[in-house]
C-alpha cells in the first residue's frame, strides 16, 4: 500500500506539500498539484477512507505533539503534569487528546500535517516552539487550529506561555545574591525558544552585577540527567572555573547533583544548583534542590482551554492571543549559601 511519502518521492516534492495539494491548499501551483496528483494515480494511492468521511464533521479530538525521544518525553514530569492538566478540561469538554510522538522536528512535521489531512483531530497543541518554526509556518499558511505551549518569535499565533525571561533572571540573581560569581547555565537546544528566553534572562542578570558572560560556562545540551552530568564534566575536564550552576531543567540539575556527587563537591558550599518546573521529588533530595515552580498543570489546562474555545467560536477567533502564566523561584538548600 503505497503513503505519502512515496507519492512525494515519485512527485519530487515533500510529503507536507503531498498533504497540502489532498487537502486542497489554494496556495499550491497548478503545476505542483498535477505532478502530485500524476503521482497518486501512478501509485494508485487513495486517501484514507475514514478521512474523507470526516470531512465536514468534528471529530471532538486534539492532537498534542511531542518532538523528543520516547524515553526523554515520559522520564520528565513535566510533561505527565502538562497532560494531566489538558485532560481535566478535554474531558470536562467531551473531547479526546490524541499524542503524537516524533523523533526529530520534519517527523513531527509531516505527522502533524497528516493529522490535519486526514480529519485525524480539529487542531493541534505544539508542545515546543523553535526558533523561524517552519511548523508553526506550515500550520498558520493553512489555517489550521492550534495552540503553543510557549510562543512564536516569528508569527502572531495564539500561545500559553511562562514569562522565562524574568524566570530566568530572578533564579540567577538569587545565585549572585547568595555569593557566586561563576555562574554555568545549562540549558536545552538552542533552537527552541525556552532555551533562548531562559538564557536570555540570565545574561541580564549576569551584566546587571557587571559578572562576566563567559561563553564557555555555557553549554546546550539534551534536557537530561546524562546531558546535565557531561555538560559539567566536560567543563572541569576543559579548566572552566564555576561555583553554580543554573540549569534549564531539574533533569539537568540532577545530573549537577551526580557530578558533584561523583567529584566529591559540596553543595551548596562549593556548588550551588538552580533548576527549573520545581519537580515534587527534588524536594525531598538531600541537600533539597532549589527551583523555579512551573505551572505544568495550569500550562496543559490553558492550551486546551484555549483550543477549545478556538474551535467553538469560529466567529470570534483571534490571530494572536497570548496567555502568560506566572513563575515562582522556590528557594531550598541547594543554593543557600548565605543563610537568612
Amino acid at each position: 500500500m503505497s503513503t505519502i511519502k512515496d507519492v512525494a518521492k515519485v512527485a519530487g516534492v515533500s510529503p507536507s506539500t503531498v498533504s497540502r495539494v489532498i487537502a486542497g491548499n489554494r496556495r499550491i501551483s497548478k503545476k505542483t498539484r498535477l505532478r502530485v496528483q500524476r503521482a497518486m494515480a501512478e501509485l494508485n494511492y487513495v486517501p484514507n477512507a475514514i478521512a474523507r468521511s470526516l470531512a465536514r464533521s468534528h471529530t471532538r479530538t486534539i492532537g498534542f505533539t511531542i518532538s523528543r525521544a520516547v524515553d526523554q518525553a515520559f522520564s520528565n514530569p513535566f510533561f505527565s503534569e502538562v497532560l494531566r492538566g489538558m485532560s481535566s478540561v478535554a474531558q470536562m469538554h467531551d473531547y479526546n487528546i490524541l499524542l503524537s510522538i516524533s523523533m526529530d522536528p520534519k517527523e513531527e512535521m509531516e505527522k502533524c500535517l497528516r493529522l490535519i489531512q486526514e480529519r485525524r483531530v480539529d487542531g493541534l497543541i505544539l508542545s515546543t516552539s523553535r526558533l523561524h518554526d517552519p511548523l508553526i509556518a506550515a500550520l498558520s499558511e493553512d489555517d489550521v487550529p492550534f495552540v503553543v505551549m510557549g510562543r512564536s518569535v516569528d508569527l502572531p499565533v495564539l500561545s500559553v506561555n511562562n514569562d522565562n525571561v524574568k524566570a530566568g533572571y530572578h533564579a540567577t540573581m538569587h545565585l549572585i545574591e547568595q555569593g557566586y560569581c561563576n555562574i554555568a547555565f545549562l540549558s536545552g537546544p538552542k533552537d527552541l525558544v525556552v532555551s533562548m528566553d531562559r538564557f536570555n534572562g540570565y545574561k541580564q542578570a549576569m551584566s546587571e552585577k557587571d559578572l562576566p558572560l563567559d561563553s564557555q560556562r555555557v553549554v546546550f545540551t539534551e534536557l537530561t540527567e546524562q546531558g546535565g552530568f557531561d555538560a559539567l564534566e566536560q567543563l572541569k575536564e576543559q579548566g572552566v572555573l564555576f561555583d553554580a550552576v543554573l540549569a534549564a531543567d531539574d533533569l539537568l540539575a540532577l545530573g549537577a547533583f551526580q557530578f558533584a556527587k561523583h567529584f566529591s563537591i559540596s553543595v551548596p558550599e562549593d556548588l550551588g544548583i538552580v533548576g527549573f518546573n520545581d519537580t515534587p521529588v527534588m524536594e525531598y533530595m538531600t541537600p533539597s534542590l532549589t527551583s523555579v515552580r512551573i505551572l505544568s498543570y495550569d500550562l496543559g489546562a490553558e492550551v486546551v482551554d484555549l483550543l477549545i474555545n478556538h474551535l467553538e467560536n469560529p466567529d470570534k477567533r483571534r490571530a494572536k492571543k497570548e496567555i502568560v502564566l506566572p513563575s515562582e523561584l522556590i528557594i531550598r538548600d541547594s543554593s543557600r549559601r548565605k543563610k537568612d
